[in-house]
């Protein structure tokens, strides 16, 4: 997978499922300040995540993920890890 296409499905399940506006969701944005995610945003977003790309989001793997393109990094990550082990 791609990291466009990661990027295009982040956004798809952020607009889509999260209801985040699209202008509100490019690469510096920061998930909580400028996106509004908030706690219980994340408990979707790790089901979304499981369901969308098959591996589930560990908490201490997060720590410092906290803009959009921060987000595509670690996904982009855990998706090649789970290919190519």
């Amino acid at each position: 997978m791609s990291r466009t296409e990661i990027e295009e499905k982040v956004k798809e399940f952020l607009i889509e499922d999260l209801e985040i506006d699209e202008e509100k969701i490019y690469p510096e944005a920061k998930l909580k300040d400028d996106m509004g995610i908030d706690s219980l945003d994340l408990v979707d977003i790790v089901v979304i995540v499981e369901k969308n790309f098959g591996f589930k989001l560990k908490a201490e793997e997060m720590a410092g993920v906290d803009t959009f393109a921060k987000f595509c990094d670690y996904i982009e990550r855990k998706v090649s890890e789970k290919c190519c082990a």
